[in-house]
């Protein structure tokens, strides 16, 4: 990533925040409002037009006149990804925290990261706690979600549920600057950009962790880019776990490789992980009508066959969080130890 032109300019943010938008009118002075009452004032806002054809870039042009920290650019309709990263290419601080235009943090939120980043030089990427608003427009299985994610708060967690869902909120992300340099910027493709981002980033060693307080509130709406755009569905998340799964070096070491799951939906994500060439050796099960079955010519246990002397390595393909916790306990019990013998995989 091209370094930021500081000659010209004496003072530098100590944080930039990049906000991409497009047409965000409804929602836009909340989002400011918010920003512009931070406990932490030494920022800089990189305001990203993606071809909106509303008010809203007037309105940041009324602001700025106002609030020098305010930066609208607007490269006509580029697309998220190109807005995301002209952003973090133009932007000056060596940490980068990511919004949303819908979105509202709350007063303390960049100074505590902040503070958190500068007393962790061990850590990369610092998340923080999100509560979800309006309640009314939230279902259950979004609180579920979100009461999973914010029990992941420490990198040992984050790191060992990486390949279950997406375990940051990316609007609630503070990175370091020379994390990216390392690992490059957002890509492109048919996947979740930020999901993509983290497993980069866990991949080449950085580790990630989160303030333990809800620091933003997340806006849930039915036209939200992650409910309508193909990148973010459930088919593309597998694809990606699957991907970054396979080069992991725990599934690589030739260990056998064990799924709890055998029905179609697990036969389905499991197959992805068949297509970069890794071989499952074995299903366990809780159903007993699926018991003695072959899948793909390896057979169906129940879960009592883990307890064995010679533990194979289990991938708990295993949708629902309440359930997932149940087998951690269940592996555990047999002297499994999550992360060395076995990984959830959503």
């Amino acid at each position: 990533m091209k370094p930021p032109d500081r000659s010209s300019c004496p003072a530098f943010p100590s944080v930039s925040v990049v906000i991409p938008f497009r047409n965000a009118e409804a929602t836009l002075a909340e989002c400011l409002d918010s920003l512009q009452a931070q406990t932490l004032t030494d920022f800089e806002a990189l305001l990203i037009d993606d071809g909106s054809e509303d008010s809203s870039a007037a309105h940041i042009r009324d602001r700025s006149l106002r609030d020098s920290r305010l930066r609208l650019l607007s490269p006509g309709r580029i697309g998220l990804i190109p807005a995301l990263n002209l952003g973090i290419a133009e932007s000056r601080a060596d940490l980068i925290a990511r919004m949303d235009a819908d979105d509202i943090m709350f007063p303390e939120r960049l100074g505590l990261q902040r503070e958190f980043l500068l007393s962790r030089p061990d850590i990369a990427v610092a998340g923080c706690r999100v509560e979800l608003f309006p309640q009314d427009a939230v279902r259950e299985g979004y609180r579920e979600y979100i009461r999973w994610q914010n029990s992941c708060v420490d990198h040992e967690d984050i790191a060992e549920n990486m390949y279950v869902e997406s375990v940051l909120a990316h609007p609630s992300v503070m990175m370091r600057r020379s994390a990216l340099d390392a690992v490059g910027v957002y890509r492109d493709g048919q996947f979740p950009e930020d999901y993509e981002l983290w497993l980069r980033l866990h991949h080449a060693g950085f580790r990630m962790a989160k303030v333990p307080r809800v620091l933003l509130s997340w806006r849930e709406r039915p036209d939200r880019t992650s409910r309508v755009d193909e990148r973010y569905s459930k088919a593309a998340f597998d694809r990606l776990r699957a991907q970054y799964l396979a080069m992991d070096p725990r599934i690589r070491t030739g260990r056998p490789i064990v799924v709890w799951g055998g029905g179609r939906s697990t036969r389905l994500r499991a197959k992805h992980l068949l297509e970069h060439g890794i071989t499952v050796q074995a299903w366990v099960d809780v159903d007993p009508g699926r018991i003695g079955m072959t899948i793909w010519n390896m057979p169906v246990h129940p879960i009592t066959w883990l307890d064995r002397r010679n533990r194979p390595f289990v991938l708990a393909y295993v949708s629902n969080h309440g359930a997932r916790d149940e087998i951690g306990r269940a592996l555990e019990q047999w002297g499994y130890m999550r992360g060395r013998d076995y990984l959830a995989v959503g």
